[in-house]
């Protein structure tokens, strides 16, 4: 598919790659996964749909990934939030929902925490907090840490990608110093979490630990049976499109 060429601003870690739209209130803030980046399926989804509905809507590439500057190994969790908070304090004006998909759920947590009185709502895709801690580490071997400590790296097939996908040990050590779910998460705003039951990434009881810890009046969870990590199915989206309308957004 083919897109119009990018803004770009300039971020901590370089120049930040952003698409928007003006429109209506509350805008919309996409916030991508690890390694993915602001043309995948749910994001050109989105765009479309805030096209078609006035909406504001606003998705960019955190440093490292998609059309920003920077080199992915050179990322971790606080650069990519520092992209965020960036692209967002910019290009973003009034109320927000923010839309976090897999380690942009941990991303949208710490924007959230940061910048509380910006945010209207959030919803949450395959909510991947603190997965280097509790979900990449543990479920390496003895062997693939030890390369990782020695070499400061390690190197493994992608499933979404025909390059490796690079771990650093400074994404894991990083990782540690952002962690969100040690104790209860103030929201005091909506919160929407989608979550597949069949997701071989982020299991879904990894998306309910994460919910029981967030402090909502107004907090949904809707799990899907057979959905997978990506939620990208026709139905999947018109899922996350209805649960942005009745939370305002339409």
């Amino acid at each position: 598919m083919d897109y119009d060429p990018p803004q770009y601003i300039d971020g901590p870690h370089g120049r930040i790659a952003i698409r928007r739209r003006a429109g209506l209130g509350p805008g919309v803030v996409w916030l991508g996964g690890f390694r993915s980046d602001m043309v995948g399926t749910k994001a050109a989804y989105l765009d479309q749909w805030a096209d078609q509905s006035g909406r504001a809507f606003l998705r960019f590439d955190y440093s490292g990934h998609g059309e920003s500057d920077g080199r992915f190994e050179d990322g971790d969790i606080g650069a990519w939030t520092r992209d965020a908070l960036a692209a967002f304090d910019a290009c973003a004006e009034g109320p927000q929902i923010l839309v976090g998909s897999s380690m942009g759920a941990w991303i949208a947590t710490l924007v959230a925490t940061a910048r509380p009185d910006r945010i209207a709502a959030i919803v949450f895709i395959a909510p991947a907090p603190d997965f280097t801690a509790r979900l990449m580490w543990p479920s390496f071997s003895d062997e693939q840490r030890e390369t990782i400590m020695r070499d400061g790296r390690l190197e493994q097939p992608s499933d979404y990608s025909e390059e490796p996908e690079v771990i650093t040990l400074q994404l894991i050590e990083d990782g540690r110093d952002h962690l969100v779910m040690g104790a209860p998460i103030r929201f005091p705003f909506p919160v929407r979490i989608l979550q597949g039951m069949a997701d071989d990434a982020v299991p879904w009881r990894h998306a309910l630990e994460f919910a029981d810890l967030i402090d909502s009046a107004d907090l949904e969870v809707l799990l899907t049976k057979t959905g997978d990590h990506r939620l990208s199915t026709p139905d999947d989206l018109a899922r996350l499109r209805d649960t942005l309308e009745a939370l305002g957004a339409g």
